[in-house]
């Protein structure tokens, strides 16, 4: 995925040349960020699922009692928790298991990214606007170019994420 950052002068503003054009890129990309969300949410009640058989293999409920408010990163450092110390009991030494952790914390980034993008500063090359970053020059505003390659690419890694902690498990 591409950036560009432009210099914040004064007043949040995005330069946008070609509205319908614009529109046009959103159209095309709208499928692609549902499918980001929608496999992003399955790879997190996979999780869910684990985190509530690695409390109790009886019942979800307790595992549902402490997993109930905890944001996605919360459930990923618990689930890297418990499975270290298993790790320890055990003579397993699952291979890739810091880099499932890795890329559970990245897809997340990827998908934050996504949903909490300013749709509405979209340009017609498909650069949104993303987040204010501090930089010794200023502030800088950061665009992503979510193209649909690089939004597939961002669902195939959620895939691949979710694929990851199936074998694992």
């Amino acid at each position: 995925m591409k950036t560009r950052t432009t210099q914040f002068i004064q007043h949040l503003s995005h330069d946008i040349e070609d509205e319908s054009l614009a529109q046009e890129y959103l159209d095309e990309s709208l499928p692609l960020i549902g499918l980001v969300i929608m496999f992003f949410n399955s790879l997190e009640k996979l999780l869910d699922s684990f985190l509530c058989e690695i409390i109790s293999d009886r019942t979800d409920a307790p595992g549902l009692i402490v997993i109930q408010k905890l944001s996605y990163s919360a459930k990923v450092d618990l689930f890297k928790r418990f499975s270290e110390d298993f790790h320890l009991s055990s003579t397993l030494n699952p291979r890739g298991f810091e880099n499932l952790i890795a890329e559970l914390g990245e897809v997340a980034s990827l998908r934050n990214l996504v949903v909490h993008a300013d749709w509405n500063s979209t340009d017609h090359e498909g650069y949104t606007f993303v987040r204010l970053k501090a930089s010794k020059t200023g502030m800088l505003q950061e665009y992503a170019q979510f193209s649909a390659e690089s939004l597939g690419k961002i669902v195939d890694r959620t895939l691949k994420a979710k694929e990851l902690l199936s074998d694992y498990w």
